[in-house]
């Protein structure tokens, strides 16, 4: 932890105590972990069949919960004292409405979550928030808690882009924000110059297995190299959904034969970033950190 990361450690008033409402992925142990290491354990809902059962989430005071018991949420966030609430990790299915118990709790945020069923990721998080702090929970971002996580800006990597790996650079990122803006995704894939894939409901790991396949099949008329970029969406809510890359992103990069990753520094998260960064060295790719930029 360097000066800098703690001054961007958000202070947490004394008796708080944070929850983490854990999907897939490495970012809730992070969070879990730092928290305790800050002398602060926290207290972790698990959801049910997102959050990887061998990540170590049970270490820590947990629950784990169907995703249809949503209604029991605020409840149980109560029982066990939390105050502000950390949304971290991927939850990749909407509940089953017809699953549902009726309760007083689900009946109350009923509205809330048939709204945001309508809506795409970023609209249901956003709901998702402002419910959080109508029921007078303070919600904080992953970011908040773990700064060391946020993308730096500059290259990280032996490899470095050359100039058609920043036009492909350029391509990908004017991609991305466009379907940013339509709340479809957060990445693009772009080779020769020329955008061939777009993230969608499948996500970043689904996208770069269409693009080896693309490739296999010799559809890409046998160019090599190509980036992936991935940016933070227009007018996203930061403390949810964060643009992320990790070990498992190079390894797919990799596997779909591209060049290198690169993402917006400062708001995106990059996960196991030293071991991640060694992993892209030892395939030859290039990982870096674009400056954020507002889109064109």
């Amino acid at each position: 932890m360097t000066k800098t990361e703690d001054a961007r450690r958000l202070p947490l008033p004394a008796g708080a105590r944070v929850g983490i409402v854990a999907g897939g992925g490495n970012l809730p142990i992070e969070v879990a972990n730092a928290l305790a290491g800050q002398g602060r354990p926290p207290f972790v809902l698990i959801v049910e069949g997102e959050a990887d059962p061998a990540a170590g989430l049970d270490r820590h005071e947990h629950v784990v919960m169907p995703l249809e018991q949503i209604g029991s949420l605020v409840g149980i966030l109560r029982r066990h004292g939390v105050t502000h609430v950390v949304l971290a990790g991927e939850i990749r299915r909407r509940p089953r409405l017809g699953a549902m118990r009726i309760s007083a709790g689900l009946l109350a945020i009923v509205p809330h979550v048939v709204s945001a069923l309508a809506r795409g990721d970023d609209g249901l998080l956003k709901i998702v928030v402002r419910a959080f702090e109508a029921r007078g929970f303070k919600v904080l971002g992953a970011h908040e808690i773990v700064p060391e996580l946020l993308a730096s800006e500059g290259l990280w990597t032996r490899a470095a882009p050359g100039k058609a790996d920043w036009r492909d650079i350029e391509a990908a990122r004017k991609a991305a924000q466009a379907i940013g803006a339509l709340d479809i995704g957060q990445g693009a894939v772009a080779i020769g110059g020329r955008t061939i894939a777009l993230e969608g409901i499948e996500g970043t790991d689904g996208m770069l297995a269409r693009v080896k396949d693309l490739r296999g099949h010799g559809r890409l008329g046998g160019k090599t190299g190509g980036v992936l970029v991935k940016c933070f969406k227009p007018g996203q809510e930061m403390r949810a959904d964060m643009p992320a890359i990790g070990l498992q992103t190079i390894e797919n990069a990799h596997a779909a034969g591209l060049a290198g990753v690169a993402v917006e520094a400062g708001c995106s998260l990059v996960m196991d970033g030293p071991e991640m960064i060694a992993l892209a060295n030892r395939y030859g790719l290039f990982a870096l950190g674009l400056p954020a930029k507002a889109m064109e």
